[in-house]
């Protein structure tokens, strides 16, 4: 998610009721699963440990997330996906908070939030924290593999050594959307 992935991403990350991410209704990729399905899939997105105590949220039959699993740890999973494919994802309290931030297009939060995707995401303009739904030829489109992301703007001193580049290699550690008020640092793990 990146999109938060984070996007990350990142997501569907709002906790204040719809799966709309970026895209409407389902997320605009059309993935429903049984909440079964949803935890098969969250066990490729962070460490066992994570999704084993974790906040799980699944969308309902009318569209609404909705708790399927209450954590103890202060992360939440969920797989907001895009592109028809999925984007299973495990955040931190803080980088939950950063999401709602970015999906209500307000100020960044300062907290150092920390996410996982480990099953990698589908694709997102790098430069562009909202053009997230097709590649275009001018929107620096980045498909990650396997990553985790920090986020918040008090890891922004940290970021200064990453590449800020628009077209990032996504095989190293790069800044996804920078320059803009929701750069965060993207750590592929393979």
């Amino acid at each position: 998610m990146k999109k938060m992935t984070w996007l990350v991403a990142s997501a569907a990350f709002l906790m204040t009721g719809s799966v709309v991410y970026a895209h409407g209704h389902e997320g605009a990729h059309g993935i429903k699963r049984t909440d079964a399905e949803l935890m098969a899939v969250l066990r490729k997105a962070a460490p066992p440990a994570i999704v084993e105590h974790a906040t799980v949220m699944n969308a309902g039959p009318d569209g609404k997330m909705k708790v399927i699993q209450e954590g103890t740890n202060g992360w939440t999973c969920m797989d907001p996906g895009v592109q028809g494919e999925g984007e299973p994802m495990c955040a931190d309290k803080a980088a939950m908070a950063w999401a709602e931030a970015w999906q209500g297009k307000k100020p960044p939060t300062a907290a150092i939030g920390f996410m996982y995707m480990l099953a990698g995401d589908s694709g997102v303009s790098n430069t562009d924290p909202y053009d997230n739904l097709k590649e275009t030829p001018s929107n620096n489109w980045i498909k990650t593999g396997p990553h985790v992301m920090i986020v918040g703007t008090d890891a922004l001193p940290m970021m200064k050594g990453y590449p800020r580049a628009a077209k990032a290699n996504p095989k190293a550690p790069y800044v996804m959307w920078p320059d803009t008020p929701y750069e965060h640092l993207m750590i592929p793990v393979n």
